[in-house]
């Protein structure tokens, strides 16, 4: 996978989360300002908008990134954790969770 293909899935994933991000903000700020009560319950009780599957290639490009900042044991580590040996062979629905330990990695 290209550099720039890499970035641009990081770009995409951060817009995503950025997304989510101010959605969660818009939601406290109407349940903590006391005003237009009844319009913060009608937006949280609105059905939240489809998110989007998360695919190989997004996974693939947070595990490289955060093997070449030097954590290739927590990474293989993940993998199996997450019942394989490498990302191919995991399965999809395993994405979100593989990907949110994954982000975790050096932050702490």
């Amino acid at each position: 996978m290209s550099k720039t293909s890499e970035l641009s899935l990081a770009v995409t994933e951060l817009k995503r989360c950025g997304e989510a991000l101010v959605g969660i903000s818009e939601s406290l700020a109407g349940l903590f300002s006391g005003n237009d009560n009844a319009e913060a319950q009608s937006k949280a009780e609105a059905p939240a908008p489809e998110e989007k599957p998360i695919v190989l290639e997004t996974v693939r490009a947070v595990l490289a990134e955060k093997s070449r900042a030097g954590h290739t044991a927590k990474v293989r580590e993940l993998l199996e954790k997450h019942g394989a040996g490498k990302l191919s062979e995991i399965d999809p629905a395993e994405y979100p969770a593989l990907l949110a330990e994954a982000e975790v990695l050096g932050n702490g």
